[in-house]
């Protein structure tokens, strides 16, 4: 079972002092828990990708490979790389050059995004989404296994004894997450290749993540690539915590109620009994947690949103302290009556070891 975080790079006014930081502070601040995430025992960090105002994370590769070189274990991981609107040969390229970077320390997540002006900005029709997440992961899947490929499509120029460079660091391309909080499409693509399915269940009701989950993992069994309980998930997740649960509550109900997203909605009691955020104790968030197997079946990989919404660099350092508390009781519970056939989120050397091109 793999924990980590991740993060969107929203640069949000402090809600409690009305500071915003400046985006140079805001890079630097993603950088510092990516290091922390690392000290305190976590496996993963991931960063979002946006391409508008206020987020600042535009550029993946570029701050992935710079946190390389400040880390020895961290898996770093895009949690979403648009599918959509980048060029694959592009995507090709640049996470193999930052497997080499990081000795295979990478992964990715694949997904549509949110922000629906970013298809005009690079040239593409939102109409496409679903057609161009298909047509663009085929081709990418192929560069990465293809040492010449020849290939056309509808949505870019066709290529001809084409070879991406560098190609994936031992022959091995990097494993993939296809994430989506809606679309079915998504979930049997995932399955078709056999690759993990990544759902960041924070804002809506388990039932509906409940219902892409079980679709992922029948189709995953359909395509024959084990039994549907040992098809790859991975969690999205939220969590604020303080030692006494009402200070945990009290401090972070002015950052909820003015969050970008979900400010000024339902309460947050409402929403942490909807939803998984979880604010409260640390054993609070172990209970919760622990629920998600409940929910959706033995799962390879849990990512926890902490950043976000004006939450001083501090407060999110503090946070993550408390996360490395909790992280090996979680593993410890999680293993208890997990199936032995049930693998583990797959890695640069597993996939090396099992010859997996």
């Amino acid at each position: 079972m793999q924990f980590g975080v991740f993060t969107v790079g929203d640069v949000t006014p402090d809600p409690t002092t009305g500071r915003t930081p400046t985006e140079a502070e805001r890079i630097k601040a993603m950088v510092a828990i990516a290091l922390k995430a690392e000290e305190v025992g976590l496996d993963v960090f991931a960063t979002g990708e946006h391409h508008n105002p206020p987020f600042v994370p535009s550029s993946p590769t570029t701050m992935l490979g710079y946190i390389a070189a400040r880390t020895e274990r961290l898996i770093l991981s895009t949690a979403t790389t648009l599918i959509t609107t980048n060029d694959p040969v592009k995507i090709a390229e640049d996470y193999a050059m930052l497997q080499h970077l990081a000795d295979g320390r990478v992964d990715l997540i694949m997904g549509r995004g949110n922000t629906g002006p970013v298809y005009p900005w690079f040239g593409k029709d939102i109409r496409d989404g679903i057609d161009l997440a298909i047509e663009n992961y085929a081709l990418l899947h192929k560069l990465w296994r293809e040492d010449v490929v020849d290939w056309q499509g509808k949505h870019r120029t066709p290529l001809q004894s084409f070879t991406s460079t560098p190609r994936p660091l031992d022959d091995v391309p990097p494993f993939v997450w296809h994430g989506s909080i809606r679309s079915p499409q998504i979930a049997e693509q995932a399955a078709y290749y056999g690759d993990g399915f990544f759902a960041n269940h924070i804002f809506w009701p388990k039932e509906h993540f409940q219902r892409l989950i079980t679709f992922y993992r029948e189709r995953y069994e359909h395509y024959g690539h084990g039994a549907a309980h040992q098809a790859i998930v991975g969690l999205g997740g939220q969590v604020f915590m303080r030692r006494n649960s009402q200070d945990a509550v009290r401090e972070f109900r002015p950052y909820f109620d003015n969050a970008p997203v979900y400010g000024h909605g339902p309460s947050l009691e409402e929403f942490t009994s909807q939803t998984p955020l979880t604010v409260g104790s640390p054993q609070e968030v172990v209970d919760k947690t622990l629920t998600f197997r409940e929910h959706f079946g033995d799962y390879q990989r849990q990512l926890f949103l902490m950043d976000h919404a004006g939450l001083p660099l501090k407060t999110v350092l503090e946070q993550l302290d408390f996360l490395g508390e909790i992280v090996p009781t979680l593993r410890r519970e999680f293993a208890v009556g997990r199936p032995a056939d049930v693998p583990d989120a797959p890695t640069h050397a597993s996939l090396l070891k099992a010859d997996v091109r």
